[in-house]
Parts: structure tokens; C-alpha cells; sequence
């Protein structure tokens, strides 16, 4: 089985609601364990720039957001599943997320 480690980054108030949509899509499966994440928390910056809609600060300002990375296991198959499920309820006009290709213990 192929997996992939998907990691984005969420405001802290949305993030139940992208583990949730990560889990309901089937990413986060570990053996006889579903759900799981691991999270840590941090400070996110950006500035909108022209024609930017941002769900915090304003066009031409920096802002600093309290935000969560989670991480999530996923079988690359069901990957692009999980990051749509999870765009769908993330509330930022664009979204940073990373996919990182795993390797399996026989690949050792």
C-alpha cells in the first residue's frame, strides 16, 4: 500500500472541522486506528494582495493568524479525495497543503 502524508495549515477555530473532513474521507487510517492526526500550532502570515477576498485581514497588510498545522496519513489513493473534503471546509481562498510521497518499511 502506497501512502502520502497530507499537511496544511488552518486557522485554530476551523480545525475539528478539517480533521474531521480528512478522517471522513478516509485519510488518518492507522491499522485498526481512524481519525488520527497530529497537530501543532503556530502563527500564519500573509498579505492579501489586489483582488484578494481574505478570510482575515486586509488587502496590502500583513496579518498574523493563530493557526494549526495537522498532518494526516493518507493511501494515495484516496488522497485527492481528502484534500477536496478538506478544501470544502477550509475557509481560506487559497490554501496551503503539502502531499509527501512515504516510503514503506520493505522499501528499506
Amino acid at each position: 500500500m502506497s501512502l502520502v502524508k497530507i499537511i496544511t495549515y488552518v486557522p485554530v477555530d476551523y480545525a475539528d472541522k478539517v480533521r474531521e473532513a480528512f478522517g471522513n474521507a478516509g485519510a488518518g487510517k492507522l491499522g485498526n486506528y481512524s481519525f488520527c492526526s497530529f497537530s501543532t500550532r503556530g502563527e500564519g502570515r500573509s498579505m492579501p494582495l489586489h483582488g484578494a477576498t481574505p478570510f482575515y485581514g486586509t488587502q496590502g497588510e500583513v496579518s498574523l493568524e493563530q493557526e494549526e498545522r495537522i498532518e494526516v496519513v493518507c493511501e494515495r489513493e484516496l488522497a485527492k479525495r481528502a484534500v477536496e473534503q478538506m478544501k470544502e471546509v477550509h475557509p481560506y481562498e487559497e490554501v496551503a497543503y503539502e502531499i509527501i510521497e512515504l516510503l514503506d518499511e520493505d522499501s528499506l
